[in-house]
């Protein structure tokens, strides 16, 4: 597979030199250059492409940044413009999501000035947004060495879960770990919930103490070489009661008839309806959430399994699936890995085991 630069000069720019793309968030930045700055521009042109950076970061960029040529700024407007009237570039495509309406009129001033047509529509961000959701190997292997960090995150922590250890001391072990181990840092804040904060879908740690019979739901993930993983586990502390094992076997099928049905071609919101089904009849109202999400450069990517979401799944994609049933003031329990669609099914890149552990 050609790299995310040629990817999206393929697409956009076809070969026509008086065409360019500009790329301006920090997220996007990385994804196509793998090198991380608060500030800067990524200008692709017909036959090359170019990172903008300041003092602070040319020569870190120099050395690191890939698919790319760094250049330094003083003043970015300059500069830019410089380089599309070297390359004869007439139309720019914007991203503009990320664009606050101030900037772009100031690259429509500035850029117009120079006889350059920018292009203020959503077509490179949804050019980007298409490109994102198919997975190269390559960003596989990566999604796959974070979520190993993941898995071995879950393993540690079980011998910590004893009576009287509060939500914030489990999320803190965790978080040491996954750093210890590896991690750049934690893929977002981590949901550590016991007894009836497992009710709350993203309850925050809190001093909340673990209890005998309660249930702890761990929704954590890894950051690694800018890329995310996301699991759910629910544990359990002494035996729990008949009804609590029904719950958390309502779950678990749900989530395992997702794994056993997706495969290219499945509309993502006929995926949700697999796992919300199984839940509706027993526990109507107790899923009150998507079944997952795309998960890659951001934990939070597209397409999503959720009941709006007609997305086509597509060989590459890595899709979270996470059914739950939260029930106020008592308990909670969601059970989540990360799915690949594959030619012919899915494949989780979840380790960690899912059947009731009672510790």
């Amino acid at each position: 597979m050609k790299n995310p630069v040629e990817r999206i000069r393929d697409r956009l720019i076809a070969g026509d030199s008086q065409k360019a793309v500009l790329v301006f968030s920090e997220c996007n930045r990385r994804y196509f250059t793998e090198f991380p700055s608060d500030i800067g521009i990524l200008l692709i042109t017909a036959d090359e492409a170019y990172l903008l950076q300041d003092f602070r970061y040319e020569e870190a960029a120099g050395y690191s940044a890939k698919n790319c040529k760094v250049v330094g700024f003083k003043k970015i407007y300059e500069t830019l413009c410089e380089l599309l009237e070297k390359h004869g570039v007439k139309q720019v495509y914007l991203e503009i999501n990320k664009l606050s309406v101030s900037h772009a009129r100031k690259f429509e001033k500035e850029l117009g000035g120079k006889g350059i047509e920018v292009i203020l529509d959503e077509t490179l961000d949804n050019a980007i947004k298409d490109q994102r959701m198919i997975k190269s190997p390559e960003e596989v292997k990566k999604i796959e060495a974070s979520q190993a960090i993941t898995d071995a995150a879950f393993e540690h922590i079980l011998p910590f879960i004893k009576e009287g250890v509060t939500e914030r001391e489990l999320a803190l072990e965790i978080e040491f770990f996954m750093r210890k181990n590896g991690a750049d840092g934690v893929a977002f804040d981590l949901i550590v919930a016991a007894g009836k904060s497992g009710s709350q879908c993203h309850a925050v740690p809190s001093q909340n103490t673990v209890q005998k019979g309660d249930f702890i739901t761990m929704d954590t993930g890894a950051l690694l070489d800018g890329y995310h993983s996301d699991m759910t586990r629910t544990v359990a502390l002494g035996k729990v009661s008949d009804e609590q094992r029904r719950v958390y076997e309502t779950v678990l099928e749900a989530q395992m008839a997702v794994i056993n049905a997706v495969k290219p071609g499945m509309v993502c919101k006929d995926v949700d309806k697999i796992a919300r089904d199984i839940i509706e009849k027993d526990y109507p109202g107790a899923f009150g959430h998507g079944l997952g999400h795309g998960v890659g450069f951001e934990i939070h990517e597209w397409p999503a399994f959720s009941s709006k979401d007609e997305t086509v799944c597509q060989e590459g994609m890595v899709i979270t699936d996470e059914p739950g049933v939260y029930l106020p003031a008592q308990y909670g329990v969601r059970i989540e890995d990360m799915l690949l669609i594959t030619a012919d099914g899915c494949r989780s890149l979840t380790k960690s085991p899912k059947e009731l552990i009672e510790l």
